[in-house]
Formats: structure tokens, sequence, C-alpha cells
């Protein structure tokens, strides 16, 4: 049997044993699921915007992105690439979330644009 079909297996019923040592750790999660550390962490920060996380959500993601040499271009890119699945609203929230995480306030720089043209 694949390794694939066990895993669904055991996600599908909700094998407790199996979820608890995917928790466990950042290393257990990665090294079950089979990505690049750095697929990993942009995987995860796609499920962040999916799931309209809370601005503290981002740090942690994007720290563990960081450690793998990912790129603000990059992390920008993940709000492109989950547009047509999650839909724009969802993106247009997580826009100013990511944007804080990597030190860029966006809703600063829209104000410092505005008044500019006054």
């Amino acid at each position: 049997m694949d390794n694939h079909e066990g895993t669904l297996r055991k996600l599908t019923i909700g094998d407790d044993a199996y979820i608890d040592s995917l928790l466990a750790s950042e290393r257990s999660n990665l090294s079950q699921s089979g990505l690049d550390p750095k697929s990993h962490a942009l995987v995860r920060l796609g499920a962040l915007i999916a799931a309209d996380a809370a601005p503290p959500s981002y740090l942690d993601a994007l720290e563990c992105a960081r450690q793998y040499d990912t790129s603000d271009d990059e992390l920008v890119g993940c709000l492109i690439a989950v547009l047509p699945d999650v839909g724009a609203a969802r993106v247009i929230s997580a826009a100013p979330k990511l944007g804080l995480a990597i030190g860029y306030d966006v809703a600063v720089a829209l104000e410092d644009s505005t008044s500019s043209l006054s």
C-alpha cells in the first residue's frame, strides 16, 4: 500500500495518535508532509490566508518561511497564488496582515500617498 493511501485513511478517520504526532513539533510535521521546507512554509501561509487568520498568526508563518530564505516577493506571491481559490475578499483581508508581518504598513503607505496628492 502506498504511503499517501495510509495517510489519507488516517486523516479521514481522525486517527488521534497520528494527528497528535503531526502536531507535536514543526520538525515532525515538515518531515511527514514530504514537502521541502520552503514549500511547507508557503503552503502554511496559504492556509492562513484561506482561513482569514488573525494578524499574529502571520508572524509565526513568516518566521518559519524566513528560515528558508523566502523573499518578500515570494510571500506576497502566495496572495496571488491563492486568489482564484479563496476569492478576492480573503486576499484583500490578508494583504495588510501579511504586509505588517513583513514590516510594511499598507494602511500608512496608502494614507501617505493620499495625503501627498492633496
